[in-house]
């Protein structure tokens, strides 16, 4: 499944978007998954549970695709 996420402000951080998606059921799910290796960001996997996304990045886990959009406000 493809999903697209339009960031609201500069920035949004992995474990944050995995939680306002639904995908994690609270923040410590959200950081436990991304701790376990599950979560990728751009093809790779990412362990940083704060990665910043600002928009363009491509974050996969279980079989889910979300593309990251980027605030309009804030795009140079």
């Amino acid at each position: 499944m493809t999903r697209e996420f339009q960031i609201r402000g500069e920035l949004i951080t992995l474990d944050a978007l995995l939680k306002v998606l639904g995908i994690a059921d609270s923040g410590a799910q959200a950081k436990a998954m991304i701790a376990d290796g599950l979560v990728k960001v751009d093809g790779e996997v990412e362990l940083r549970k704060t990665r910043k996304l600002r928009g363009g990045e491509l974050v996969q886990l279980d079989g889910v695709e979300i593309t990251v959009k980027p605030d309009p406000a804030y795009v140079k």
